[in-house]
């Protein structure tokens, strides 16, 4: 029997419907369908110049909309030889964890509401809301923050604004533990979680999965690690589990936020004096750039003239992630309901996964691999 879920389903946060094949009540297989949001912004941002390329970027996705400005700054700073000011570098990377902070709380919390624990679900959104407050502290806003530029970061921070953030984040630290170890030791929890969803590693790699999800199966890579700020100024490290399930992926993500509040208190401890801005100048060319946005690996790869947009395309996690979800996670699971908690232990986004289709004029699909190469579907 296929049981189709969604695309508007009250355990689902966007459009996208799970079609599970079932024995009963057992799922044997899964497809996952998309474009019930689709959005061209890519093509939108083509033509245009970066000051609107880069408010259009803050907009492919509403929970983790940070990252991808700065992504599409340093990817065109990269394109000028460019690197900001090390303060600016240091007031990105507190915004950035201050952001992977709130998304993997509200992540956890859509995982617990699915399990049916609403008090865990609202234990998680308790705790984002100081860090939703200490995000609008220092850009001025809650979600779309519009906090970086091409050269560095809008405007410089107060120092009791950072002071007001680290008691935020001291006093997140001082009641954190007690709702994590709610879900680590709790038996019904665990039932519900342990050796569900199952990935092995082989299969993480053989799908590409990315970010917590792959770290949840056992890949060790965070491209924080690559990255110059996180790799010359802050001493943290990368969280890995090993089970593969959806244990493994919740309690990474949690994990991963005390990795982040040491970095945080890093920077406010020891962010340096100085600019936060500086004049940059854009020649044509081409360039990529990656960033560990809290769902995992995003990249951006841009082509300019000097002056406006040729070519721009966006590669997000949960691309990956999703399809690593429909493939491996939800062969054989037991019962449906851990099918749809499954599926939101993947902390899946599909407005950053639906975003172009390329046509030519006769209406032909075309397979887009790369900016440069494309070719005709038959």
């Amino acid at each position: 029997m296929i049981l189709p879920i969604g695309p508007i389903h009250p355990g689902l946060k966007e459009p996208v419907r799970l079609k599970l094949e079932t024995q009963g009540e057992k799922v044997i297989s899964a497809e996952i369908d998309f474009g019930y949001v689709h959005r061209g912004i890519e093509r939108v941002m083509t033509g245009k110049t970066w000051q609107k390329g880069i408010y259009l970027s803050e907009r492919v996705c509403g929970i983790c909309s940070y990252i991808h400005t700065q992504t599409f700054a340093e990817t065109f700073e990269k394109i000028a030889g460019e690197r900001v000011p090390l303060r600016a570098q240091y007031l990105r990377s507190l915004t950035n964890e201050l952001d992977r902070i709130q998304s993997h709380f509200i992540a956890n919390s859509t995982y617990f509401k699915a399990i049916e624990h609403e008090t865990l679900f609202m234990y998680m959104l308790h705790l984002r809301e100081p860090i939703m407050d200490a995000i609008e502290l220092l850009t001025g806003n809650r979600v779309n923050m519009g906090w970086n530029v091409v050269g560095g970061v809008r405007m410089d921070a107060e120092e009791k604004h950072l002071n007001s953030i680290y008691q935020i984040i001291k006093n997140l630290e001082e009641e954190y533990d007690k709702y994590v170890e709610m879900f680590e030791e709790g038996p019904l929890l665990a039932l519900r979680s342990k050796d569900v969803g199952k990935m092995s590693k082989k299969d993480a790699i053989k799908g590409r999965a990315v970010g917590p999800i792959g770290r949840g199966s056992g890949l060790k890579h965070d491209v924080r690690e690559e990255h110059h700020t996180y790799k010359d100024e802050f001493d943290w490290k990368v969280i890995w589990r090993k089970e593969g399930d959806n244990y493994a992926r919740t309690m990474n993500r949690f994990d991963e936020i005390t990795e982040s509040i040491k970095i945080i208190k890093q920077v406010i401890e020891n962010i340096p004096p100085g600019d936060v801005r500086k004049k940059i100048t854009i020649p044509a060319g081409y360039a990529d750039w990656r960033n560990e946005a809290p769902r995992g690996e995003v990249a951006y790869m841009a082509e300019t003239n000097g002056n406006l947009i040729q070519n721009i395309s966006i590669r997000t996690p949960s691309i990956m992630n999703i399809d690593v979800c429909g493939k491996y996670m939800l062969q054989d699971v037991a019962t449906v309901a851990d099918a749809v908690a499954t599926y939101a232990s993947v902390d899946p986004c599909v407005a950053c996964t639906e975003r172009v289709i390329i046509l030519n004029e006769k209406g032909e699909k075309k397979e887009f691999d790369g900016l440069h190469t494309v070719k005709y579907l038959q």
